[in-house]
């Protein structure tokens, strides 16, 4: 995947006055940072689900894994739009992060070990998956890998509140 630079835009209609625009290079380092993010997907019968996961920015996309027994693969399989979200669970300060997309499998093992080696470098060998089969494997089993590079994304700043839209 390449990176775009998306089209951005401050909604003033949900910003402070003094409120500008955050630059796309300031949400990009902030998503590639987060720990944590939320994963929002929908089951075959319409109803939400979220979960959270470990999620690492590579090549202008967020790569995540999952079981393909767990209900995100089910729903994924059936339907890859989803919303990854992030941020800083705080009231008057930082900003949170809205990622929508469609979750692209990832299968190449070329493409699987450049992955499973930014989760290394994020959080550390407790996180070393093997590749092999277009597939992570580790001591839990076997794990599929998605992409999600963004379609539209937001940022949400604190402070001097400012909402920003990010299109790709």
């Amino acid at each position: 995947m390449t990176e775009n630079e998306p089209r951005t835009a401050l909604d003033t209609r949900f910003s402070s006055p003094d409120a500008t625009a955050t630059p796309w290079s300031e949400g990009r380092e902030a998503l590639a940072a987060a720990e944590l993010y939320w994963l929002s997907t929908v089951r075959r019968d319409g109803r939400p689900h979220v979960t959270p996961l470990l999620a690492v920015w590579l090549d202008g996309a967020l790569h995540f894994c999952t079981g393909p027994g767990e209900q995100k693969a089910a729903n994924l399989a059936h339907n890859p739009r989803c919303t990854l979200t992030t941020g800083t669970n705080t009231l008057h300060e930082g900003l949170d992060l809205v990622v929508e997309g469609e979750a692209a499998a990832v299968r190449d093992d070329a493409a699987l070990r450049g992955v499973a080696g930014a989760y290394v470098a994020k959080y550390g060998e407790e996180w070393r998956f093997e590749v092999r089969d277009g597939l992570f494997h580790h001591e839990g089993g076997q794990a599929l890998v998605h992409a999600v590079a963004p379609v539209t994304a937001f940022g949400f700043r604190k402070g001097v509140y400012g909402q920003t839209r990010w299109r790709f």
